[in-house]
């Protein structure tokens, strides 16, 4: 494991930064609106997926900031659900969803590919059960004010937001890779995403991975200070729904989660041919943004693509876990584990060919 340095004097303990992102799961197991307990005899995993919903089947589906919910509603399909949402919760993060899966207050998620690897490292079996694929790079690296990072290779020596729970620690250290750099040539400060733009603004960090959806804002108000970013082609490929296999065992919710993909898929469609809309109902009604800063998101948002199989998405997932085992943030493994392959082609055969990969 690479000695890397950090802020405090006696370095990072991963062990305490883990615990730390765990701890808020007590909290939701207050308020657990969903069971993942299986009703009747359990299925296989090696069992087919049953055809039909039954009667009185709900799932919890985060909904982060709304948009899961709301791409459904303006695309007309929320309706279209054959089974009960119970709740949509605002919950995003890798960390936070681990934690709402663990209370049994959420059966579904829609995360990047980092997440079920850390779930698997931290022994929590889940399972991902659609993927979308993403060519073009969904995060940014932005500098803190007054800063004089030009590139990549500029990091060596500076401090640098990590979350290792979510996609943009692993963006960041494809970054790294790609620059000749190893975690021990950077200060890594452990934080999770939500605390990257008061890091930056702070200047408790010289660099944060934030969203292409952040980034307007985030220069608008300190672009003339010195703030900016740092643009490279490193991707995020994959954005994934994933589910407990406890979730997946209870038949009904099989059933569920599997007439939810083709709705998910459809509505991430809906909202790449209907920018207009989306920017003026999501992104300006809802995330309190200028018009003119949504544009420029939707302008770099990727045309979602269905891959018919996963095995581009299986290699790109063990990379990425070998990738984090190398730099000691988990056990080597398997990344098949994490698919569920029973509900591979259900994506892709919901959508038109030209979003099929």
């Amino acid at each position: 494991m690479p000695s890397y340095r950090s802020t405090s004097t006696s370095g990072p303990n991963r062990r305490l930064f883990l615990q730390a992102l765990l701890g808020t799961g007590a909290a939701l197991g207050l308020s657990a609106c969903a069971s993942a307990a299986a009703n009747g005899p359990a299925l296989s995993t090696s069992a087919p997926l049953p055809s039909a919903v039954p009667s009185g089947t709900a799932l919890s589906i985060a909904s982060a900031t709304g948009a899961q919910e709301l791409q459904l509603k303006l695309a007309g399909l929320l309706d279209h659900l054959p089974f009960t949402a119970s709740a949509w919760p605002n919950i995003g993060a890798g960390p936070d969803v681990i934690n709402a899966f663990r209370a049994h207050s959420l059966d579904v998620a829609n995360n990047a590919g980092i997440p079920p690897i850390q779930a698997h490292y931290q022994g929590f079996d889940a399972r991902i059960v659609a993927v979308a694929l993403t060519r073009k790079p969904t995060y940014v690296f932005a500098t803190k004010p007054h800063s004089d990072i030009r590139s990549a290779a500029d990091f060596r020596g500076r401090k640098l937001a990590f979350s290792q729970g979510q996609a943009q620690g692993v963006v960041l250290l494809r970054a790294l890779k790609k620059a000749g750099l190893k975690a021990s040539d950077v200060t890594l400060v452990p934080l999770t995403s939500n605390q990257f733009l008061t890091a930056l603004q702070a200047g408790q960090v010289d660099i944060a991975p934030l969203a292409i959806s952040q980034v307007p804002a985030y220069l608008s108000r300190y672009g003339s200070d010195g703030a900016h970013t740092i643009t490279t082609d490193v991707v995020d490929l994959l954005n994934v729904l994933w589910a407990p296999s406890s979730v997946l065992a209870d038949p009904g919710k099989a059933a569920a989660v599997a007439a939810y993909i083709p709705l998910w898929a459809k509505g991430l469609v809906w909202v790449y041919e209907n920018p207009d809309t989306w920017n003026q109902e999501y992104y300006v009604k809802t995330q309190n943004i200028t018009l003119e800063q949504a544009k420029g998101i939707t302008a770099l948002t990727n045309k979602p693509l269905f891959p018919p199989t996963w095995d581009e998405a299986l290699a790109w997932e063990q990379e990425t876990a070998d990738l984090l085992a190398e730099g000691g943030f988990v056990k080597p493994f398997k990344a098949d584990a994490l698919f569920d392959r029973r509900f591979e082609s259900i994506a892709a055969g919901a959508v038109a060919a030209e979003y099929r990969s």
